[in-house]
């Protein structure tokens, strides 16, 4: 049973307890405010590449970032809950099946936005050469330029210059141009979203498993110790997308990224120290009480 250690007792990461807690827990709050601001860059976005306005069968494309980052906000919350909160013996019952049922939604909208980043991948991919004497006579028109992935800005007297001075190209079906270099720049930056959303839900995957096995004590060292390697593998990866965002110049993806990768060090600090205080590593062994 997971119970509330004192001052002494805590792990050196725990000391002081409440700036501790007060740290995770802004981080936590910071990731939430993003869910606020990839809403405002995919709306910005959806409103270049849908000119005719979002549907249903399109929003995921469109709010592909806000619906992956609220899913994994709340399903973050869900982790910290049952790793760090409530005590074993209540994650029982009718609890359980409702921690289960949010969590299940989360995952559904989690796959179903990367999903939405390999649409993206598609509609951003397929280009056509756009042939114009001037780029600066699409000043006022419907016309947007690719300054990077979702980000589609009206042509002024000053990109209309730059424009000019590389082979311009169209996404499909769409009034958006850009350079070669951009779009190449966007395509990259989409598989990058890609390769992200899906080394995630493998993190998530083997953190349901020890989520799963630990209550139950089937959660044993050497499973511990497996886990550990392997998700060291999966967060360098994670950590190479932040890097890469970082070096494009793509902020908020990157400070997304990274204040994803410190969320989880919390949950896995979490679970370390819960497979800990239950003397569960021995195979599933229950400890005998003193």
């Amino acid at each position: 049973m997971r119970t509330e250690m004192t001052e002494a007792v805590r792990p050196p990461w725990r000391q002081p307890y409440n700036l501790y807690r007060l740290f995770k827990y802004s981080v936590y709050s910071l990731l939430a405010v993003n869910v606020f601001l990839f809403f405002l860059e995919d709306y910005r976005a959806s409103a270049a590449i849908f000119s005719d306005g979002v549907s249903w069968r399109n929003v995921v494309e469109a709010y592909s970032a806000t619906i992956d980052t609220a899913a994994w906000v709340i399903l973050l919350l869900l982790f910290e809950l049952e790793t760090a909160v409530i005590d074993d013996e209540k994650l029982e019952g009718s609890l359980r099946w409702v921690l289960f049922g949010i969590r299940a939604v989360c995952y559904f909208f989690i796959v179903y936005a990367c999903y939405g980043y390999w649409v993206k991948w598609a509609t951003v991919s397929q280009v056509l050469p756009f042939a114009i004497d001037d780029a600066c006579s699409l000043i006022g028109s419907d016309f947007t330029w690719v300054e990077d992935l979702d980000e589609y800005i009206p042509i002024d007297a000053a990109s209309c210059q730059q424009l000019n001075k590389e082979p311009l190209l169209q996404i499909a079906e769409t009034q958006i141009i850009g350079t070669t270099t951009a779009l190449t720049e966007a395509i990259r930056l989409a598989v990058v979203d890609i390769v992200n959303a899906m080394d995630w839900i493998l993190v998530v995957l083997v953190l349901e498993i020890e989520v799963f096995l630990q209550p139950r004590g089937r959660l044993t060292d050497g499973m511990v110790s497996a886990s550990k390697y392997l998700k060291v593998l999966m967060y360098s990866v994670l950590l190479a997308c932040a890097i890469y965002w970082g070096i494009k110049g793509d902020f908020l993806d990157f400070w997304d990224a990274f204040m994803w990768l410190v969320a989880f060090v919390f949950i896995e600090l979490n679970i370390f120290e819960w497979h800990g205080e239950t003397g569960k590593g021995g195979g599933g062994v229950e400890p005998q009480p003193a």
